[in-house]
């Protein structure tokens, strides 16, 4: 099961370190990380997506909290929450395909921001579900590279 979890800590060196640090050391795997400034520039936010059951959730939350940089932990589960990722993702184009693809770029509400003669570079926000969706209609074309930025959320409350 993912478990989507956002940690609020100091914004000091080392800390993203620290977390890291604490998945890894005892065997879990980080999915997704996404780390920023919040309006306090004192303050940071990881979203961070990890899979496992609810007893590794709970490992996970109690040595967060043992961290001394960390102010607060949500979990996201049981609870309504909005989260979005951004991919960018070059397309290989011809004079035939150009306009499939550009159909699929309004039709998923992206937008090209790159033109080249042989590509487009596309750039989608999205729930998962979205940006999967998206992937997979634009596979057949010859997708040549991606690049995401991994998930953030917010809760709705």
């Amino acid at each position: 099961m993912k478990h989507v979890i956002s940690v609020l800590v100091q914004n000091k060196s080392g800390v993203l370190a620290r977390v890291a640090g604490l998945f890894s050391g005892r065997g879990f795997n980080i999915d997704s990380l996404c780390v920023a400034e919040t309006l306090d520039p004192t303050k940071s936010r990881m979203t961070i997506v990890v899979r496992g059951d609810d007893s590794i959730l709970e490992q996970v939350n109690k040595q967060l909290n043992k961290l001394v940089d960390t102010i607060k932990i949500t979990d996201f589960k049981g609870e309504e929450y909005v989260d979005r990722e951004l991919v960018l993702a070059k397309v290989s184009v011809n004079s035939s395909t150009r306009s499939e693809v550009m159909q699929m770029v309004d039709i998923f509400r992206a937008r090209i921001v790159s033109v080249n003669r042989n590509t487009l570079t596309v750039e989608i926000t999205g729930n998962e579900s979205k940006i999967v969706a998206f992937i997979d209609m634009l596979r057949p074309f010859g997708i040549k590279e991606t690049s995401r930025t991994g998930k953030i959320a917010m809760s709705r409350k």
